[in-house]
């Protein structure tokens, strides 16, 4: 297996693990050495590990924004890219994030990264 692949399916098993400071780590190296659409495709991934990171340490305006731009980069790529089953991971991310995102601009209150609704990476080829 490539050096690439292998670094690759590290970061999403650092990432299902909810390593996501170890897990952006290992996505920015291979988006160092990546070009084009993929390049834009490991940004939004790496966006996303972060964000998650920053809501679990309560940076919800870190959080916000990086979802955010994670999303914006992530939904110009079709349902299912480099191997990733993307709507699904998609769809759990907004469900991640939609109680931090209803509260708008007001600090929210009451609000934490639950367990139960942080998302997975799931292959395409996975049930």
């Amino acid at each position: 297996m490539d050096d690439m692949v292998e670094r690759y399916l590290h970061a999403i098993q650092l990432f299902n693990e909810q390593d996501f400071f170890e897990c952006h780590d290992v996505l920015e190296e291979i988006w160092a050495e990546s070009f084009g659409d993929q390049k834009t495709f490991l940004q939004g991934l790496i966006q996303a590990s972060v964000a998650l990171f920053h809501f679990g340490n309560e940076n919800f305006g870190g959080a916000r924004k990086l979802y955010v731009s994670s999303r914006e980069r992530l939904e110009r790529f079709p349902a299912e890219y480099l191997g990733i089953d993307l709507l699904r991971f998609i769809n759990e991310f907004d469900a991640c994030f939609q109680e931090l995102l209803e509260a708008g601009d007001v600090y929210p209150s009451g609000i934490e990264l639950r367990e139960e609704r942080i998302p997975v990476i799931h292959f395409a080829d996975q049930e």
